[in-house]
């Protein structure tokens, strides 16, 4: 199968097909892997207070974005211009990247974690970090196949 076809040809779908067509279809995953990383980590101690705050910023801004630009899909917003689809590309670029360091700062709180912590706490850091690499993993999938749709467009 040839690379725009893989990833849903060259332009962006609209209305529900944005459910059903690949990549944009990683956008219910990456809100849900994303919302999961935003309350763990709101719910967690982390040792590092600055860590935690670029987690939680990594965690609200993609969350956020990745809602406004489902919600943009969804409606049609894109009219179909190429501008569109480099814009998808490059977010998902930065989400990817944001979200490999914010896993990696997480993950090295979390081994860092030392006395006065609970083990409910290092669990839950845990899970927050186990989550936030699945969310970086969705977005470097649905990055590499927006570079796709991009480079045929």
């Amino acid at each position: 199968m040839a690379p725009a076809a893989a990833s849903g040809g060259s332009t962006l779908p609209s209305g529900f097909s944005v459910f059903i067509t690949f990549p944009d279809l990683l956008f219910i995953f990456e809100f849900i892997f994303g919302g999961l990383v935003w309350i763990l980590i709101a719910s967690s101690l982390v040792p590092f207070a600055l860590v935690q705050g670029w987690v939680m910023f990594v965690s609200v801004f993609c969350f956020m974005a990745t809602a406004a630009l489902m919600v943009m899909y969804v409606i049609g917003t894109h009219g179909g211009e190429t501008s569109w689809i480099t814009l998808d590309a490059a977010y998902h670029c930065v989400a990817a990247l944001f979200y490999l360091s914010a896993s990696v700062l997480e993950a090295l709180a979390t081994i860092t974690m030392y006395d006065g912590y609970t083990y409910k706490q290092y669990h839950e850091n845990i899970s927050a970090v186990v989550f936030a690499y699945v969310a970086t993993l969705l977005y470097v999938v649905h990055a590499v196949f927006s570079l796709i749709r991009w480079k045929s467009s």
